[in-house]
């Protein structure tokens, strides 16, 4: 297995991390040893990451047949928005902005409201082989899938449109322009993550280099040369708050390795 060395610190999203050295993975196997990071989306590494990998370029790929649309777990999802642009295919008009591979973001089953990957899912390929959609537990921003997800099947309908691309982007446009890694906490049930750091008073919050966005309290920014040690401080920082005052625990949605 190929390795190739990154810089987390320009490679992740919200800009932390050293030089580590990463598998690369180019065929179908059982990787459970290894982390697979993606494109670095919704990552916060460590000074010290566990054994990472990501996906090589041969599963980077989008295949289309009949009203199915086969798509390699290492493509971009602006990639598969382009593919469906240019195709005519609709429903996904909600990857504008919505970055990350596809693989990573039907394990997380991510998505903007209602509109969601497994909204379209047919079936995923693993090491275990094909799982239709219908055997996989999945919730809100949530799935229960196990391994890495090699290869997305989704159903299509034909007319993309761009009034609801638009309307996508134009959704995003409240998040911050700083370096993250997206929303910082999952929305529990009583209230959305940003209303209750909000309410604890940490919205534009700073601890060095990190902060609680001003313009957006679940996205957890980089002023700078915020570190992971401020970044993790904020984080328990909100959890201890937000329990006390609301007897609500919080759970991250950004991965800390």
């Amino acid at each position: 297995m190929n390795e190739k060395t990154i810089d987390f610190k320009k490679y992740t999203s919200i800009h932390i991390g050293g030089k580590h050295d990463v598998k690369i993975i180019n065929e179908i196997d059982d990787y459970s040893k290894l982390h697979i990071i993606g494109r670095g989306n919704n990552i916060l590494l460590s000074n010290n990451p566990p054994k990472m990998a990501i996906l090589g370029d041969e599963f980077d790929y989008i295949i289309q047949k009949g009203d199915k649309l086969i798509v390699g777990g290492a493509t971009s999802s602006g990639k598969m928005l382009t593919y469906c642009k240019k195709h005519d295919i609709g429903d996904f008009e909600f990857l504008g902005k919505l970055p990350g591979s596809i693989g990573g973001l039907v394990k997380m089953n991510a998505g903007l409201k209602e509109w969601e990957m497994m909204n379209y899912l047919c079936s995923i390929k693993t090491n275990h082989g094909e799982i239709l959609k219908e055997n996989i537990p999945f919730t809100y921003r949530h799935t229960d899938i196990k391994g890495i997800v090699f290869e997305a099947t989704f159903h299509t309908t034909k007319g993309f449109s761009k009034e609801k691309m638009d309307m996508f982007i134009r959704m995003r446009d409240n998040q911050p322009n700083l370096p993250s890694a997206g929303s910082c906490f999952k929305n529990p049930k009583e209230h959305s993550a940003g209303y209750l750091i909000e309410k604890v008073g940490l919205k534009g919050h700073n601890i060095g280099g990190m902060a609680f966005s001003s313009l957006h309290a679940n996205f957890l920014v980089n002023m700078g040369n915020g570190t992971y040690d401020e970044a993790i401080k904020l984080i328990n920082l909100a959890k201890e708050k937000v329990l006390n005052e609301f007897n609500i625990k919080l759970e991250t949605e950004i991965v800390i390795l």
